[in-house]
Parts: C-alpha cells; structure tokens; sequence
C-alpha cells in the first residue's frame, strides 16, 4: 500500500465543494521549520471567505455579517516552505442563522489538516444572530454535502 495514499476515511481535495488555494510563507515557519499551527486557522479563513464572498454568488447581505461561532481543528500533518496549501470547504449543516462547514488543509495532494466551523449571520447594528435568507439558504444548499 502506498504510504502517501489517502487513507479510507480521510478526504482529498476533490471531497469539497469549494476550494481554494493559499502561498506558504517563510514567515509562516516556526523554530521546528514547519507552518506554525496558528496559520492553519488562518488558512481555513480563506476558504471560508472564498464561499462568502464569491463574487458570482455573494452571500453577505447588506447589513449583515458572518462570525465564527466554533471551531474544532485537528492537525493530521506537518506543512512546509515553499509551496502551497489547498484549502477545501463544503457545508454540513444548514441552520436557521448559521451555516456548519466541513473544511481540510492539503499540502500535495496530502491531507494535512480538518477542521468543523460553524459560521452565525448576525445583525450588523444590533450584533444578534439573523435568520438566513431564501437565497443564502440555496447558494449553501449547491455546497452541501
């Protein structure tokens, strides 16, 4: 069996819905020499922006905003400068206000991280959580699971 071969419950790249890329940096290493475990967090952001922000299909609402309300990260392996890491997002779970995101860090075709988001809609003014509309209800839906 091939040591670098995605194992039976580990997802690839091609798992996720939506997915994204970021550039490694050297500034992103630690004194171990590999990615520091605070940016991969920073890498699941640009997934999720990705989503939200999708110029084709825009799911921030005037007045309205997206907070992250949990996250679960389990670190599966090391990244190293250079290169790139492949950001994958799908969605889990549509609620009333919140929307629950399956999310994987790759670093040549390697799964090197997984994460469980949840994202709440909230008010802009009063900073309460907001019922999601009809149309965000059907752009998350084409990235379901």
């Amino acid at each position: 069996m091939n040591a670098d071969a995605p194992k039976p419950d580990q997802p690839t790249l091609a798992d996720f819905t939506a997915t994204s890329h970021d550039k490694l940096r050297y500034g992103d290493t630690d004194r171990q020499g590999h990615v520091n475990n605070a940016v991969f967090s920073t890498f699941l952001e640009t997934g999720r922006v990705e989503v939200l922000r999708d110029p084709e299909a825009q799911l921030t609402e005037d007045g309205k905003e997206w907070v992250i309300a949990r996250l679960a990260l389990d670190f599966v392996g090391e990244m190293h400068w250079p290169g790139r890491v492949d950001i994958g997002t799908r969605v889990a779970r549509i609620g009333r206000t919140s929307v629950g995101m399956d999310q994987a860090l790759f670093q040549d075709g390697r799964l090197v991280g997984r994460a469980e988001t949840v994202i709440v809609q909230m008010d802009a003014d009063t900073r309460r959580p907001v019922p999601l509309s009809e149309t965000a209800v059907a752009r998350f839906s084409l990235l379901e699971v």
